[in-house]
């Protein structure tokens, strides 16, 4: 039998117009020409922005060479390849597109990954490229959304002929074999399956991720996707992902280790990009994972983390020590009211502190915001905008709440906050809680993110880096990486910051002459300049 493997992200977000009208967008505005014009840098192009080192002229803007594949892709991919099925795979990215293409022959059924499906709809559309596409294949689900809404999936989509629950290493090949004729789907564990007119749910087991090998990755991998633990310990009210694996399961500090230092000198990987939704707890294995790391060999790596770790200066150094380069955090509000609405558990006194501990070391880092999360109104948010302006140093993001997901557990709260969607499956549908509505949201978020950026040398917005290597500087501190992008960002938006033409001017010119400082300069055209990592 032959198999199709349809797995990857899913839509992408309706693109920010935040940056409409700067030096960052694709085309450079007639407006923002003349004030260039008068600020004396006629041929200003953010890619000729340059520094030099040991002789060499890198431009400060060196597009990003790699990027991290896709985990639930790459652990579908190693469970397939290892159960010696045939299979072929078309990315959901080109579903979304529309560009996708059925593969030449025949496909007995289809691998639908849900991971990052997140409504009905969604679904739906995937659903109905199979139908177009490959008419009369039935389709085994599998992943994140399936998990929490197998009945209603089976229900909807006749073409679903079963949904793997939950962990799919010994649960899908054997699915694989049942439907080749070599076993009873009765007898696979995880399982959800049409018997004709009925549904049968099979008994759920979980597979030991301490023992069981982890993915296995072909070829050279820069940046290898981990996955070190299973489920989550807690009961964020924006994160349906406990409830779709509800047994939390963690990998130790020593196969972590291990894992990474095999996909370093196997697949040449250089960065660990560590998926969990908490990298950093339980505190017993990353006290084990500070032990065991400086000096194993294992690649730089990155991950998430809740601020409450984040409770020590030493903890930060020790991080440091075990080549962690960079942390992701979700502070998402500094209201107490909110966060206890949230049900994040942890305080605004521990979000300030693990900012104030990061920002004295070398750590990457970036901060996490939400306005408008149910039951905040705008004089709660004001708190988190006041701290954002006053007190927030690094990279920062603030998103506005947005129901995208129908299975999140905050719809517990619906009758007592009120909580309306025109469409709960559209991430652009209008809402309004007892706090507030969209539109207002939708001001608060563009008012703290213009105010901040004008008035907080120390914050930085994350919007337009992930284009670029990081740092822009490596061969320099974190102080200095946050001045040299606070620089950039000011010159680059004075398009849209300043009415004034002469005022933006103004601005950009000392944004150059600051740069100077810093040893960035403005490389003639037709200069070269090098883009591989500095």
């Amino acid at each position: 039998m032959r198999f199709l493997l349809l797995s990857g992200l899913g839509p992408a977000n309706i693109n920010s117009p935040y940056l409409e009208g700067s030096l960052f967008a694709a085309e450079t505005p007639e407006r923002a020409r003349e004030m260039l014009r008068r600020a004396g840098a006629p041929d200003l192009a953010l890619g000729r922005l340059a520094f030099t080192r040991a002789g060499t002229e890198y431009a400060l803007l060196r597009p990003r060479a790699d990027t991290a594949p896709h985990l639930t892709t790459v652990t579908l991919l190693s469970i397939l390849e290892n159960s010696g099925h045939c299979f072929e795979r078309v990315d959901l990215e080109d579903v979304w597109e529309g560009r996708a293409k059925a593969p030449v022959g025949d496909v007995d059924y289809v691998l639908l990954s849900t991971t990052y499906i997140w409504n009905g709809p969604i679904l739906g559309a995937a659903v109905a490229w199979v139908r177009e596409n490959l008419p009369g294949t039935g389709i085994v689900t599998g992943g994140q959304f399936t998990n929490l809404k197998f009945m209603s999936a089976l229900r909807d989509h006749p073409e679903i002929v079963a949904v793997v629950r939950g962990d799919g290493e010994i649960a899908l090949p054997r699915t694989l074999d049942a439907l080749s004729g070599r076993g009873e789907l009765s007898a696979v564990p995880n399982l959800v399956w049409r018997d004709e007119d009925n549904i049968r749910i099979n008994p759920t087991e979980y597979v030991d991720i301490e023992d069981f090998p982890s993915p296995l990755v072909i070829g050279n991998q820069p940046i290898i996707p981990y996955e070190s633990m299973r489920g989550c310990p807690f009961d964020c009210k924006f994160c349906s992902f406990p409830a779709a694996s509800p047994k939390w399961r963690y990998k130790s500090a020593e196969k972590i280790r291990d894992d990474w230092i095999a996909y370093a000198e196997r697949n040449a990987a250089d960065s660990i990009s560590a998926m969990d939704s908490t990298f950093t707890i339980p505190p017993t294995r990353l006290r084990r994972l500070l032990e065991i790391l400086p000096g194993s060999g294992v690649p730089r790596w990155e991950g998430f983390s809740r601020a409450n770790t984040i409770n020590s200066a030493e903890l930060v150094a020790g991080l440091e020590a075990a080549h962690c380069f960079q942390l992701h955090i979700g502070f998402e509000s500094m209201n107490d009211a909110t966060l206890k609405r949230m049900s994040k558990r942890v305080s605004v006194k521990q979000n300030r502190r693990a900012v104030e501990l990061l920002s004295e070391g070398g750590l990457s880092y970036y901060g996490l915001f939400i306005v408008g999360y149910p039951g905040e109104d705008p004089e709660m948010f004001q708190d988190t905008q006041d701290y954002l302006l006053h007190e927030y140093s690094g990279h920062f993001a603030l998103s506005k709440f947005s129901i995208t997901d129908e299975t999140m557990p905050l719809w517990q709260d619906r009758e007592e906050l009120r909580i309306v969607a025109d469409d709960p499956t559209d991430p652009a549908s209008p809402w309004s809680h007892i706090g507030m509505d969209s539109a207002q949201a939708a001001r608060l978020q563009k008012e703290t993110l213009d105010k901040v950026r004008l008035t907080n040398d120390k914050a930085v917005l994350s919007l337009w880096q992930h284009d670029y290597q990081h740092w822009l500087m490596p061969r320099h501190d974190h102080t200095t990486n946050i001045a040299v992008e606070k620089c950039l960002e000011r010159m680059a938006m004075a398009p849209v910051d300043h009415a004034d033409l002469d005022e933006g001017a103004a601005v950009v010119r000392d944004s150059l002459h600051r740069l100077k400082d810093f040893g960035v300069e403005l490389a003639p055209p037709g200069r070269p300049l090098v883009c591989d990592p500095a």
